[in-house]
């Protein structure tokens, strides 16, 4: 056991630098009724919190760590000098068991370095799965790497075993992968990826006219990518995430913000920290893409590459484009609703739910939900703007930031104040290492 436990600790320890671990999209009406264990819950994150409080988590582990190339960002390259382990199929499938059995998991994140060559690694992993399957009858969530450079059967052979599949881009463009990673290429990467999304499609008509075909990654596809290791901009970050979005249906993209692990010239050096802020920021607009019909060129440009610090991609798209608001909240499309800082989706379906009946005004729209002290510089209601509002930019600024954000704003920008709407125009590539205390 003492064995089995310092395998879990080495590489469980490897396994948190991958990110791309939530279990959302999942369908289980499957799994309740086929005498199996197990249940696939529907969640956003890796860790959630069900509405009476539960956290639903998984295992996230690597099959091993030994790898047989040696990117400079990663630590389990094969130059790294770190204590190595491997699982076999058997230990990870008993220890996975034991471990949903004592109600620690609900599912299995499976990750791993690349041992003898990927199809020997996808072999393990088939392996690993099948026992889970079909031997524990484990119908728990599952979600599986798939590994570059793979026989497609084998690949097709663990999304028929797992909810969903990820392979990891790495790095936001080629150039960076043939400096960081050599032994890696982009077409090795986006080969499997796009097999993977050509048989989603397949099964998914497949599965209109034959129930009792196999589900082939029910769950969908997801990538990440590594944010802060090379020197591409957000924009170039933001379109490779939309075209991906696009080309590849995904489900997700994930952003990990990197942590320095190697002492080398090409990377940031080792007292840097992980930008998190950038991070965040990514994840704001991805979410702005996915949910309220924003396109990357609407985000940022080449004029703008980056994001403002200071103000989230919603709201530094509103004051930059003052020629879009005040909006009439009695006559505004879905699509403008979405627009306005303060407004969700849940709130602008209320709002339009609610205006079929009444004229709105402003003391329905915070009934509604509408987060007023942001939405009020852009919105009137029957032509009128809210009592009493003075717009001044300080009001603004104090209004569309946190706390935490005003204060950076602030200390930024002290002794001289600069005008607003020039200031967001002046954020630029350098603002981001000028907040020494930005996370």
């Amino acid at each position: 056991m003492d064995k089995i436990f310092n395998k879990l600790q080495i590489l469980g320890a490897a396994a948190k630098y991958d990110v791309a671990c939530t279990s959302s999209g999942v369908d289980d009406s499957a799994s309740k009724n086929n005498g199996g264990i197990g249940n696939k819950v529907s969640c956003g994150i890796c860790h959630s919190f069900a509405a009476d409080g539960r956290c639903i988590s998984l295992l996230k582990v690597l099959m091993t760590n030994i790898c047989i190339y040696d990117c400079k960002y990663c630590v389990n390259r094969k130059s790294n000098d770190v204590q190595r382990a491997i699982f076999t199929p058997e230990e990870l499938a008993e220890l996975t068991i034991q471990f949903y059995k004592r109600n620690y998991i609900e599912g299995l994140f499976l990750s791993s370095g690349v041992i003898k060559n990927p199809d020997y690694t996808c072999e393990l992993i088939i392996k690993t799965l099948s026992l889970l399957r079909n031997v524990y009858r484990f119908n728990g969530y599952i979600h599986a790497k798939a590994i570059p450079g793979a026989d497609e059967k084998l690949l097709n052979a663990i999304g028929l075993l797992a909810d969903r599949m990820s392979v990891n881009i790495e790095m936001p463009s080629q150039d960076s992968l043939k400096l960081l990673a050599p032994d890696k290429s982009k077409n090795a990467i986006f080969k499997p990826m796009g097999f993977v999304a050509q048989n989603i499609s397949q099964n998914t008509k497949e599965l209109a006219v034959y129930k009792k075909v196999p589900k082939f990654v029910p769950a969908g596809q997801s990538t990440q990518m590594i944010i802060g290791a090379s020197p591409e901009t957000d924009n170039h970050i933001l379109h490779l995430t939309e075209n991906l979005y696009k080309k590849y249906k995904l489900k997700r993209v994930f952003f990990s913000a990197y942590t320095p692990v190697s002492n080398d010239s090409l990377l940031p050096s080792l007292d840097t920290k992980p930008p998190l802020l950038r991070e965040h920021r990514l994840y704001q607009a991805d979410w702005l893409m996915r949910f309220y019909n924003f396109k990357a060129d609407e985000i940022l440009d080449d004029e703008s590459p980056n994001f403002n610090p200071f103000l989230d991609p919603k709201c530094n798209w509103a004051v930059k484009h003052p020629e879009f608001f005040p909006v009439e909240i009695n006559k505004a499309s879905y699509e403008e609703l979405l627009r306005v800082p303060g407004i969700g989706v849940k709130s602008a379906l209320r709002v339009i739910a609610a205006r079929k009946h009444s004229h709105l005004d402003f003391a329905a729209l915070k009934k509604l939900g509408v987060v007023l002290k942001r939405a009020q510089y852009f919105l009137v209601c029957k032509g009128r703007k809210t009592d009493g509002l003075v717009i001044k930019e300080d009001n603004i600024l104090q209004s569309l930031m946190s706390k935490k954000e005003f204060n950076m704003y602030r200390n930024f920008y002290t002794p001289k104040q600069l005008e607003f709407f020039d200031t967001v125009k002046l954020l630029g590539d350098s603002s981001w290492q000028a907040l020494p205390n930005a996370k």
